[in-house]
């Protein structure tokens, strides 16, 4: 067992979604998706008919100061662990991607991650497979606790000077550059949580990510009966074609995996020529699937916030 999961558990992302549903009663899933990426976590009440921009300059641009100094209680104001929050939060979140990336040296860098890891801020990650070969491991990931301490050390803490001499431009146009990216990674987390519930006659038993040196491949579950599942997810405008699940098997065979069901998830639909491959080796989830992860809510899904409101 790695040294990281000795500490406290932290709320799932599938229980701060939940929570986040049940209290701000979004429009559709989409926009669901689309703010809980920025503040999950947090249980603020969110005024989901503002734009996102608005609700971002409102909520969190003009109470930076506030803000600020509540996270940096938490971090003691420490420069390595700043640094290395930015640099998980605009990267890949590999720890040697992420280092790097702060420019703080491994004792460093492992220093600030004990602290960060004891103060719930963040979660290790680890490829559900070992790689075929062995000098193709690589790092843990790095996961944010919680959604909204991702998107501020994003597009917040790295404008901090020019936000608090109240110019918010840098960071507005940061944002508005990446916003579909940024929530590709709650996407895909989300879309863990829907295979789960996908599969209920042969239930999945453990369910991740894999990446080594060559490939990644967003998912990949085992089941009861042993079947390997694999996923691709496409956080797009555009409907999923048929290259996507050509790209999923050409990432598993760079993995040396043979999934028995390869599932598509896509946020917009799919195209003719990709559902009629669908079947019994073949699954296709679109956003409506999602919908099964928030029924059933009621006042136990809510989490009361810890903090200021804002």
């Amino acid at each position: 067992m790695s040294k990281y999961n000795k500490f406290k558990k932290n709320p799932t992302l599938l229980e701060q979604f939940r929570s986040f549903y049940f209290q701000n009663n979004p429009k559709d899933l989409e926009q669901a998706i689309e703010y809980f990426a920025v503040f999950g976590g947090m249980s603020w009440d969110i005024d989901m008919q503002m734009p996102l921009s608005k609700l971002i300059e409102s909520k969190v641009l003009n109470n930076y100061r506030y803000i600020h100094a509540d996270i940096t209680q938490i971090t003691e104001s420490d420069k390595h662990s700043h640094a290395l929050l930015t640099g998980i939060a605009m990267g890949d979140r590999r720890t040697h991607s992420a280092l790097k990336r702060a420019r703080i040296s491994r004792n460093d860098g492992e220093y600030a991650m004990e602290n960060l890891f004891d103060r719930g801020f963040l979660e290790a990650e680890y490829s559900l497979e070992t790689p075929p070969n062995e000098e193709d491991r690589v790092d843990e990931k790095l996961n944010f606790t919680k959604p909204f301490m991702r998107f501020w050390f994003s597009f917040i803490s790295p404008f901090f000077k020019s936000i608090r001499d109240g110019d918010y431009k840098e960071a507005e146009d940061r944002f508005a550059n990446r916003e579909q990216e940024f929530s590709e990674l709650v996407f895909m987390k989300l879309a863990q949580e829907v295979i789960k519930n996908s599969f209920k006659d042969d239930p999945i038993i453990e369910i991740g990510s894999y990446w080594d040196r060559n490939t990644e491949i967003d998912i990949l579950a085992k089941t009861k009966s042993g079947k390997v599942v694999a996923g691709i997810t496409k956080y797009s405008n555009s409907k999923a074609k048929k290259t996507e699940l050509t790209k999923l098997k050409e990432q598993c065979v760079l993995a040396e995996l043979r999934p028995d069901i390869c599932v598509v998830i896509s946020k917009s639909g799919f195209t003719n020529e990709l559902k009629t491959l669908k079947g019994a080796e073949v699954k296709l989830l679109a956003l409506k699937n999602f919908k099964s992860l928030v029924e059933d809510l009621s006042e136990r899904d809510f989490m009361e916030c810890e903090g200021k409101r804002y």
